[in-house]
């Protein structure tokens, strides 16, 4: 399915249509406005990297490139179904650190949970599957999880679904969770490289093109066909990027806005323009009940105890720094390989006793059939009687007569007595001569 279709044709105009102007003074002049009543959200992994959690593809930082570190034949094969049949073992590592639960939601969240309490938004579309949106506030009928998400989770042989609670539990004590009817693997409904995306995303394409304001937001816009939602929207519709680099072809439409930086940073802008500040405040100290400690008593995520959403401002060389999650994952790994080569021993132990087995029963009807063919061979004389009577004519079996009394005696008896009388009348008869 091609998802690439409308902004692509258009011509370049440098000159607005619909803005005052191409910039956050302009866009918030825009959003107060009658004009927008329907505002659209694309977000990836950049509006999340603040609470702790890296994003894919950063250099040093990035997800992808911390898991080069680990045993992986390539860092993408942690998503790739064909590897988790191998070896879940990455995943459930990566899983346990970026598990709901962990990490409290950024500004940006509750900017998101902002626009639904002013009836502005319409839908918001996340590549992310840390739930930050829900943990946010966020109502659960404006999230399409484009990617799914930890909500749910099944085998992926039988596809039989597994309790949450359960799945909690196992993510959680770093154990591989396994179907209680086939015994296959347990996968939260994340979508891999190759699978099928969720129903709702397809369904909610349409969405697009009732927006009267496309807002994107830290996404590389690299993966389809979710990239291909930016191209979607109407002729009429504004879009502004929010992100640390440009990406596709945003800023080459005449109502594109492009702010680059960090979201939090850029979100907070916006707010104080638009007069929303005090509002983003609030909604942001409520998310830091959310942060918790997961069931092995690891730290809990930090929370500033000042209540302004300004995270706290990092060393520019600690930007570079591998991410606390990403050194728990190195440091889990080495454990969580002997976790699963040990259930693999016991699976290929269990399968060897069924070899030993089948391997006995073979061996005894080997030796049955040598107790057979080693079997005493009978005397010669019998094999010749028998290979005599193996040679006469074929005549029908004779059924078995009834044996005769002791008084009557058989026909053989009667002519042995006779041959001997015959006998002793010669010897007499040579006597007499």
């Amino acid at each position: 399915m091609d998802f690439s279709f409308g902004r692509r044709n258009r011509s370049h105009n440098s000159k607005p249509k619909v803005l005052s102007q191409k910039d956050i003074p302009g866009l918030a002049k825009y959003i107060k406005s009658n004009d927008c009543k329907n505002i659209v959200l694309m977000i990836g992994a950049g509006v999340s990297t603040s609470a702790g959690i890296p994003d894919f593809r950063s250099p040093e930082t990035g997800l992808y490139s911390n898991l080069a570190r680990l045993n992986l034949p390539h860092p993408e094969a942690v998503f790739e179904i064909g590897f988790f049949r191998r070896n879940p073992v990455p995943f459930y590592t990566l899983a346990h650190e970026l598990y709901p639960g962990k990490f409290r939601p950024t500004p940006t969240h509750s900017f998101i949970r902002l626009l639904s309490e002013k009836s502005l938004l319409h839908t918001c579309f996340t590549q992310n599957i840390d739930t930050l949106e829900r943990r946010a506030g966020v109502p659960g009928d404006k999230i399409i999880e484009a990617h799914g998400s930890f909500a749910t989770q099944r085998c992926i042989d039988c596809k039989r679904s597994f309790d949450d609670a359960k799945m909690k539990e196992h993510i959680l004590a770093k154990k591989i969770a396994r179907c209680e009817r086939c015994n296959g693997y347990v996968k939260p409904d994340i979508v891999f490289f190759g699978e099928q995306l969720p129903d709702n995303f397809l369904s909610s394409i349409s969405n697009m093109l009732e927006a009267d304001l496309l807002i994107i937001m830290g996404t590389s816009l690299t993966v389809q066909p979710f990239a291909s939602l930016a191209d979607m929207v109407k002729d009429t519709c504004p879009r502004v990027l929010i992100n640390i680099d440009r990406v596709g072809n945003l800023g080459s439409m005449p109502d594109d806005v492009v702010l680059l930086g960090k979201c939090d940073e850029i979100v907070r802008d916006l707010c104080k323009e638009l007069g929303w500040e005090e509002d983003l405040d609030r909604l942001w100290s409520e998310t830091a009940e959310s942060v918790i400690s997961d069931a092995i008593g690891e730290t809990k995520a930090e929370v500033p105890a000042s209540t302004s959403p300004v995270p706290p401002t990092k060393e520019p060389e600690e930007d570079l720094k591998k991410s606390d999650a990403m050194k728990k994952i190195e440091e889990e790994l080495a454990r969580l390989d002997l976790q699963a080569e040990s259930e693999a021993v016991e699976e290929r132990l269990a399968e060897y006793e069924r070899d030993l087995e089948e391997e006995a029963e073979k061996a005894k009807e080997t030796i049955q059939d040598k107790e057979v063919e080693n079997a005493p061979q009978k005397p010669s004389d019998e094999v010749s009687a028998s290979t005599t009577a193996s040679n006469r004519p074929w005549h029908p079996p004779v059924e078995e007569q009834p044996k005769t009394s002791s008084s009557e005696p058989s026909k053989e008896a009667t002519t042995d007595v006779k041959s001997n009388e015959d006998k002793e009348e010669d010897q007499s008869t040579e006597g007499k001569l």
